[in-house]
Formats: C-alpha cells, structure tokens, sequence
C-alpha cells in the first residue's frame, strides 16, 4: 500500500510502498478516505513532539475511513462502519490500524473530509475551553492564532458557551474567517498592539493561546484579575517563561493542555467531549473550515501549507 512515510528522525518524508499489517487484538484495520493534517506533523518529521513514535512511521494522527477488519477477540464497529481516530500516526496511507477503543462512528451526514479534520481540533477547544477553563457566558476570551486549525475551533466553541470572543490573527484575510466564524472583536497580529487592543475592550478572562512567544507574553499581561491562560501549543516556536509574582498578584491561573493525554488518563473526558461536539455538528451549529484538501501524491505540498502559514483552519490529505 501506499504511505507517507518517514524513515529516520528528521528525514524528508516520502510516499512508498510498504506492507499491510494485520489488525492485532484490540485494534481495527481501517481503508482510509481522508487525514487531517496538525501542526505536530511538522513536529514529528524533526522528532520534536511529546509522542513522536520511533522511526521508520507513517505520518497522519488523524483519519476518517471505512472498517474493513477487527483483530482477533476484539469488539469495535462492524465492518464497513464509517468512523474517525485519532491514531497518533499511519494516516497517511491507504490502510492503517488503529486501536479500536477510539474509534468514533461517524454521523450519516458527516463527510469524510469533515470528519478528519474534526477530533483534533474541536477536540482540544472544547475540552480546553469547557472542561479546563470552565469558561462561562458574558466572559471574554481571547483566542490568539485564531484562524488556525485550533484557533478557529476555539473561535467558534467560546461563541457556543455564549462568550465575547477576541480573535488575533495575522492579515486582514485570516481575520476575515475568525470574524466568518463568530469572533466580536478582531486584533491583527501584524499590526496592533495585542495587550492595548485588549485592555481598550475591557480586558480578558481567558487566553487560548495555541502561538506562545511574544503573543503570549501581551496576553498575559492583558489579563483581567482571575484570568485563566490555555497554553495549547508554540507554533511561534518560542515556549514562553511564566512570572509567577505576576500569578500571585493578579491571581491568575495558567493551565497546560494536551488533549491526546486524555485518552490514556481520564479517556471518559474526551468521550463525553465528543459527544457534545457531533450532536453541535449535526444541529449545524459547528462546522470545520477546510481551506485546502489534497491528495496523497501532494502531501509534502500539504505540509508546507502549515509550514509557511499559508492555511487557514485544517488542510486535509485524501487517499482516494
């Protein structure tokens, strides 16, 4: 089968032809139809990501596809059940197996190209916003990155809390689909002050912050007394150092998370996440923004679109 493949740490990926693997017991063998890409793809081609697995590895932590096979004494959706996983790795590939506890079966009308770039991204927003966070209605967030893959997830969930939601972005273009997606207010990276911006409206409750660096730092010190900091991520690729007197004195709260941990330490939380983010999806009330779907034989073009910062919301790679 074909594969999106790297074969030591910091190698160039390329597509080749490898074997099909069998499902073992526990796991299910997918024909994937579609990946979502993720910003910790480009992190695992460097070998710089918490879970980056040992090489030689497929690329692709998130797939949407058919069931064609479950290991031996294994429970899981029949085949030729349409579901999503997120796997870690091996989407980028005609077949893949994956552990059949986190499969999701998908809504009928949920199209594979939606449902790879879904887990991921809504995923680490509503768990960060709803079950970290305990973000309330009439709070104000601040979403920096906001036409990311995440950011504009994060957009749209505080808007479904009932928030008033800042969104900072780079260029009048990305904004335009954070506005598109909800946000009040609009903040350009490029060009004004981020701290004065927020601080003129009043100041923020909550900072889903998935950039780090220099963003990170005028956040902070915009923070109303109480305030609740997600560090979700550093594309900026600057992890920021935290004052902990200017903690103590404004209260404030900084919480790390990473939403993949949860499936090994309190799986329950992403379940019920999920729950709550396919029933907004078939009332309509959410909807990935997919700006560039491509297939496999594009995928090192796929990549680069994160790279440059050249996508806004998912970049899905589809595989038939």
């Amino acid at each position: 089968m074909r594969a999106f493949h790297i074969a030591n740490t910091g190698a160039t990926p390329t597509i080749c032809d490898i074997s099909r693997a069998p499902p073992k017991q526990g796991e299910v063998s997918l024909r994937i139809e579609a990946c979502g890409l993720n910003f910790a793809d480009l992190l695992m081609i460097k070998g710089e990501y918490q879970d980056t697995p040992p090489a030689p590895f497929t690329l692709g932590m998130e797939v949407a596809g058919v069931v064609d096979a479950l290991g031996p004494d294994t429970d899981g959706p029949a085949p030729g059940t349409r579901v999503a996983v997120f796997g870690g790795q091996g989407g980028l590939a005609d077949y893949g197996c994956f552990p059949a506890n986190r499969a999701v079966v998908l809504p009928d009308d949920m199209t594979f190209t939606d449902a790879a770039a879904f887990l991921i991204a809504y995923g680490t927003s509503h768990v960060a916003l709803d079950h970290k966070a305990r973000l309330q209605p009439g709070e104000t967030l601040l979403v920096l990155g906001a036409a990311g893959g995440v950011g504009l997830t994060a957009v749209e969930i505080g808007k479904e809390i009932g928030a008033r939601v800042i969104a900072c972005a780079r260029g009048a273009d990305k904004l335009e689909v954070a506005r598109a997606a909800g946000a009040d207010h609009l903040i350009d990276a490029k060009t004004e002050d981020i701290r004065a911006a927020c601080k003129a409206l009043g100041g923020v409750d909550v900072v889903y912050d998935p950039v780090g660096g220099d963003q990170f730092k005028a956040a902070f010190r915009a923070c109303n007394p109480e305030a609740r900091i997600l560090s979700i991520g550093f594309a900026s690729g600057e992890v920021p150092q935290i004052p902990a007197n200017h903690l103590l004195v404004k209260n404030l709260s900084v919480i790390g998370l990473y939403w993949g941990g949860y499936l090994n330490f309190r799986p329950e939380v992403v379940t019920q996440s999920l729950a709550t983010l396919f029933k907004w999806y078939t009332e309509g009330r959410i909807k990935p923004h997919i700006s560039h779907v491509l297939p496999l034989e594009r995928a090192d073009e796929a990549l680069e679109l994160l790279r440059s910062r050249k996508s806004t919301g998912k970049v899905v790679v589809t595989l038939t």
